[in-house]
């Protein structure tokens, strides 16, 4: 299958006729990445993660479009009806043709007083690992882990270890729209040398560009 990454969050897997979406959020081209899709999963209700009015919008277009995601995501999509799904930790399913298995549960500690909400990571095709908001590490192999390279729960150490403890052959980022051309070259720099250490061969994805997976 063929692993597309878009501005911030979203990435889109296409494999024949079959397409994916995960995480359509705001700092993402979601018109383009929802094109022609019908299955989208949502790792947690945050904005970058979830545009909701284009995903509405597509979701009416589009009948068969389904989304499956957090229940407070769902049930703020209530207005879909079957279409939205809600979905946990440690389930399978099939989206869009798919085979999908969830882990996780929270989004990381941002602080201690700001509530923690649901985050589910994805593993598609037990291939591909979104952990959304999150270092939950999965309970089952992973050969390309999408990491969140930059984000205000975490810091360079936390994305490091995550890398480290994942050990998938391939490592591409996500969640990097917060940073500069410098803060990127010194967490990259990090996580190529010493993921490498530990069998995680790192490259950068530019939005657009589109990989095997």
């Amino acid at each position: 299958m063929q692993l597309t990454k878009f501005t911030h969050a979203c990435v889109r897997f296409d494999d024949g006729d079959r397409a994916l979406v995960i995480d359509p959020g705001g700092f993402s081209e979601v018109e383009q990445a929802l094109d022609g899709v019908d299955a989208v999963l949502i790792t947690h209700e945050h904005a970058d993660h979830l545009d909701a009015d284009r995903l509405r919008a597509a979701a009416k277009a589009n009948p068969r479009l389904r989304i499956w995601a957090p229940s407070a995501v769902t049930e703020s999509l209530a207005d879909l009806g079957e279409q939205a799904v809600a979905v946990g930790a440690g389930e399978s399913f099939d989206a869009g043709g798919f085979a999908v298995r969830t882990f996780g549960g929270q989004h990381a500690v941002i602080h201690p007083s700001i509530p923690v909400i649901a985050n589910v990571g994805y593993l598609i095709e037990n291939s591909v690992y979104h952990p959304g908001d999150s270092f939950t590490v999965p309970s089952a192999p992973v050969a390309t882990l999408l990491v969140p390279l930059n984000a205000p729960w975490s810091k360079a150490a936390e994305v490091i270890d995550f890398v480290i403890s994942v050990r998938a052959p391939k490592v591409h980022p996500v969640h990097d729209v917060l940073l500069t051309d410098v803060g990127r070259g010194i967490v990259e720099g990090h996580v190529s040398r010493i993921g490498a250490e530990h069998g995680s061969e790192y490259a950068y994805l530019a939005p657009g560009a589109t990989v095997s997976a």
